[in-house]
């Protein structure tokens, strides 16, 4: 993945509501939504995205600037652990930013000997053809297939993260994912998927000779929305208002997952009132029909125009000196 400080076109040394507001632009600009005929869209706005956990949190933000972390906020590689050539366990980044665990094993490469089978012929030298013997373990399998149960267990599962739309995990989507081990394969994402859920895909990881395939397992994220915030199964939006809409009232059209809707903004409203749309939220697992879905929750915030206006400061100061009140009384 790209520098995200050029994936949001900002400089290393802008503020924080400087990332903040480049990361809204651009994802306005190229949420898939926006750009149903363009396939590459969904891409572009995962980058933002991505780009943006990194910037937008001050944390990992100073972490990636000191070179500790990735482009996509994963440890950077810094070696192996343990007494074996190549390492006795650790985290190893792969091919397109994925990440995957491993173990020493005897898979290819997988403790720096030239196949697994080098080292199975180590341990039966060592222990009399028994390898394991005495450490909890034995050979397992026929004459010409061995495989032994030793503390160097084979690790071939391989984790991998992937980042969805709030739109691809409410929905479901196909995405195609490109392994450490090079092999791309393409993961259907279920409908209604969570936050933090894995997805396994059996077979589907690294082998060894002996060992049956490990999986793959795909923990999905959920992209920041730039409107929406998840809360549970609800919903949060934040609806700008002008200030002449909260006095006497509108109807503004409001966003949704499933397309925008009417709101009926009554007269005087203050900034900061909740309303409540029913059945607009997230979809529940194991619910059906009107309660199958959460709520949206919209927020209104009063917007004053961005320059100073002459005419509503006037307008203003008379009203103050005509109609003085003080909303902060109880807080004397």
């Amino acid at each position: 993945m790209r520098d995200p400080y050029e994936v949001l076109g900002v400089q290393r040394g802008a503020t924080a509501a400087a990332i903040k507001s480049a990361y809204r632009k651009l994802a306005k600009k190229h949420h898939p939504d926006a750009n149903k005929g363009d396939p590459k869209a969904a891409e572009r706005f995962s980058e933002l995205n991505m780009a943006n956990e990194i910037l937008g949190d001050e944390d990992k933000r100073k972490q990636f600037d000191r070179g500790e972390i990735d482009a996509e906020g994963k440890p950077k590689f810094q070696g192996f652990d343990g007494g074996f050539p190549g390492g006795g366990g650790g985290r190893r980044a792969g091919p397109g930013g994925f990440e995957y665990s491993f173990r020493t094993g005897g898979g290819p490469g997988a403790g720096g000997f030239a196949s697994g089978g080098a080292f199975e012929d180590i341990l039966k030298s060592m222990f009399g053809g028994q390898a394991g013997a005495g450490m909890g373990g034995g050979p397992r399998g026929g004459a010409s297939t061995f495989e032994y149960d030793t503390p160097f267990a084979t690790d071939l599962d391989v984790a991998v993260a992937m980042t969805v739309a709030l739109e691809e995990a409410i929905n479901g989507a196909t995405r195609r994912v490109r392994l450490p081990t090079g092999k791309e394969l393409n993961v259907k994402i279920p409908a209604g998927v969570a936050a933090g859920q894995q997805i396994r895909l059996k077979g589907q990881g690294e082998t060894a000779p002996g060992h049956r395939p490990g999986d793959v397992l795909i923990t999905v994220n959920i992209a920041p929305h730039p409107y929406f915030k998840i809360d549970g199964n609800d919903l949060r939006l934040d609806l700008p208002v002008t200030l002449y809409e909260a006095v006497l009232g509108a109807k503004v059209r409001v966003p949704t997952l499933d397309g925008a809707v009417q709101l009926s903004i009554p007269k005087n409203t203050s900034s900061g009132r909740t309303f409540r749309l029913k059945g607009k939220g997230m979809p529940i697992k194991g619910a059906s029909g009107a309660d199958g879905f959460g709520d949206l929750y919209v927020t209104t915030r009063i917007v004053l125009p961005d320059a100073n206006d002459a005419e509503l400061e006037a307008l203003m100061e008379k009203w103050r000196t005509e109609h003085p009140t003080n909303p902060r009384k109880d807080f004397e």
